[in-house]
């Protein structure tokens, strides 16, 4: 048996849902999804309604956090229309970095304009050193480099790279020194836009599935360091929802990330090192969080098993890789040097996770 040991896996890109949107999933269900899916800890993204976009919102974001999660948790803040970029530099500590979403997706925190864009990272740049993730397809992407390129040490992370030109851009971002970070989901590295018409509105994301030749670019990106790290973009939506005739945008990934990669490795596609490297290292990295002594994730890279929607820990029980055989299995993750997942329950309660402070462990 092949076991790879990985110290404290990190997925900095997941949406919790709970809130307005409880009937998609809890932090308590999701939190509990990702140490079933061999995570220490999740990064929140903050498009779920009430979106924490101003000081009281923001605070009832972090307390619903430290009172459900399961997993170790992070959060992303929101600017949109009406943020307070003047309270930027009263920003909790225990707040990752800022989301700013510039092309549309799921929820209402879309920046409408390149005025009101420039208006909100200055207004971080300003305040903190910590990153800024952004949502940036194409021509908006290659707006935000030229931004970059004028603001000097700004941090910038792209999230769910999909398109062959994309890589590009963050290429020659890279090439020219700026301190540009880069994610792929798995979704978009395993699907292309022909499995469409079979998965229908399971295959329903943003970024949109791109080509075959998008999919190979992606991965020869992920091989080449160009892009970092790969992160689930779990957006769980009830199967209900996804038939509906306005489908939402999103798959549920927490669960089927880790064993997709495995395959890879399997595949000859990634090496384990590199394995790890996008999976903790890179995370790590991007976000200053840094898991506690003891704390590791066990991959058996050579089980063999086919992803099935039941059995799994997100609420809304289904997966789009469903059916798929893949080569890596779980089989246990320890946070602290204690036992969180033992390959079949998970064993940490709702409340057990930590509210994570960039380089600093828990906050406070």
């Amino acid at each position: 048996m092949t076991v790879l040991a990985i110290p404290g896996p990190l997925d900095p890109h997941v949406h919790l849902r709970d809130a307005d949107w409880a009937h998609k999933g809890t932090v308590a269900s999701e939190t509990a999804a990702a140490l079933a899916g061999g995570y220490w800890a999740v990064v929140d993204m903050p498009n779920t309604p009430p979106t924490p976009t101003d000081p009281a919102r923001l605070t009832d974001r972090l307390d619903l956090l430290a009172r459900d999660a399961c997993s170790d948790v992070g959060l992303w803040m929101g600017a949109g229309a009406g943020s307070w970029p003047e309270g930027f530099g009263v920003v909790p500590a225990s707040v990752v970095g800022l989301k700013l979403y510039l092309d549309a997706t799921t929820g209402t925190l879309k920046v409408a304009t390149v005025e009101e864009r420039d208006r909100l990272v200055g207004a971080w740049q300003v305040a903190t050193p910590r990153p800024i993730a952004v949502h940036a397809e194409g021509t908006t992407l290659a707006s935000l480099m030229d931004l970059v390129r004028t603001l000097v040490g700004l941090r910038v992370h792209v999230c769910h790279v999909s398109t062959r030109e994309e890589v590009t851009l963050i290429r020659r971002a890279r090439a020219d020194g700026l301190p540009v970070t880069a994610g792929v989901t798995p979704h978009h590295l395993v699907l292309t836009r022909d499995d469409e018409a079979a998965l229908g509105a399971r295959a329903d994301v943003r970024p949109r599935l791109g080509s075959v030749a998008d999919r190979d670019a992606l991965w020869a990106a992920l091989t080449d360091g160009t892009i970092d790290c790969v992160e689930s973009d779990h957006a769980p939506h009830t199967l209900a929802e996804k038939a509906s005739a306005t489908p939402p945008h999103g798959v549920p990934g927490l669960e089927t990330t880790l064993p997709l990669l495995g395959q890879a490795v399997h595949e000859g596609r990634l090496t384990a090192e590199r394995l790890v490297e996008i999976v903790a290292s890179a995370p790590h990295r991007i976000t200053g969080l840094v898991p506690p002594a003891g704390t590791e994730t066990l991959l058996d890279l050579d089980a063999s098993w086919v992803i099935e929607d039941q059995g799994l820990h997100t609420a809304v029980g289904w997966s789009p890789f469903a059916g798929m055989r893949v080569h890596g299995r779980v089989r246990e993750v320890r946070i602290g040097g204690r036992l969180a997942f033992d390959g079949e329950r998970v064993l940490r309660a709702p409340g057990a996770g930590a509210l994570l402070q960039p380089g600093a462990g828990p906050a406070a």
